[in-house]
This record gives C-alpha cells, structure tokens and sequence, in this order.
C-alpha cells in the first residue's frame, strides 16, 4: 500500500469523497475520557468549506459533549469496499433554522417532530487533520493483487493510505 499524504483543498477532497461514499460514521466524543463515547452518526451534508454537517437532539449525550469540549474524532468505515478514514476536528451547535431545514428530510422524522421541533440541533464538524486507507479497487481486484504478491514475493500496491492536513 503506498502513501500518499494530501494538503488543504487536496485533502478535503479526499475527505469529501470517502464520506459521501460511506456516509455513517462513529462520532466520539469526551476525547480522553473512558470508555469511549461513540454514536453513529449519519452525514447529512458536507459544504463547500469541507465542514461535515449532522443532525442532533439537543438533549443527547454527544451534544452536551461538544458544548463542554469541541474537539471530536469521526470514523468511518466501509470494509466491504476497503475504505475508512479517521478524522480529527471540531464540532460545534448550531440552531440556525435556515440550516436545521435545509438539512432536515422525512428520514428525520424518526428522531425529531418536524423542522420546528425545539429538540432539534445541527452539528458542524470541521477536519483539522484525518488519516485514511483507500484501495481504490473492488474486494476481488486487491485479493487477486495480494495473492500475485504472495507469490512473486513482491509487494502488491494494493491502494493508498495516507495523512489528510486541512
């Protein structure tokens, strides 16, 4: 696997990509305190800045988290494509109603009683810094590509890895 580290706009695109593909990640919270405090979290969009934007409850674990410490790690993971991507940041509250509707869709329902549910909050996380594994190729491919390296005795390139600066 080669590494190949990716700066600022190179490395929210690579963000943005991996995100969109995989979508659901841990949300962990209270960094430093254990156990560890993680939720699955559901992206509902990622802006042209490379912020990271969910819903939340207001009354939840996670928000009452953020309020007393920003900083938050997102971990995704996708093993069936060979994708996954940790990422360092801060997340902050919002309650601005143009965001929670433009962010809110029936799927939300779920959680919340509507866009003007007085429950309802927006998490914006911003990446400092991420690390990812990407292979680029199906399962199948990087198995073949693993197996001829195996024989051969030389190493398969089998994807890219690498440090994400924002």
């Amino acid at each position: 696997m080669s590494t190949e580290n990716k700066y600022n706009e190179e490395a929210k695109k690579k963000i943005k990509e991996l995100t969109e593909d995989i979508k659901t990640s841990m949300m962990v919270t209270a960094l430093g305190k254990t156990p560890l405090q993680a939720v699955p979290m559901t992206q509902k969009k990622i802006d042209i800045h490379g912020d990271i934007w969910f819903l939340s409850p207001g009354d939840s674990d996670h928000n009452k988290n953020i309020i007393k410490n920003k900083e938050t790690q997102l971990l995704y993971s996708d093993p069936s494509s060979h994708k996954f991507l940790s990422t360092f940041g801060e997340a902050e509250i919002v309650v601005e109603q143009a965001i929670l509707e433009e962010l809110y869709s029936s799927v939300s329902d779920n959680w919340f009683n509507g866009k003007d549910d007085p429950n309802l909050t927006a998490i914006k996380f911003t990446p400092k810094e991420a690390y990812y594994w990407d292979t680029k190729t199906n399962k199948l491919v990087s198995l073949f590509k693993m197996g001829v390296g195996a024989v051969t005795g030389k190493k398969a390139d089998v994807g890219e890895k690498g440090k994400l600066s924002v």
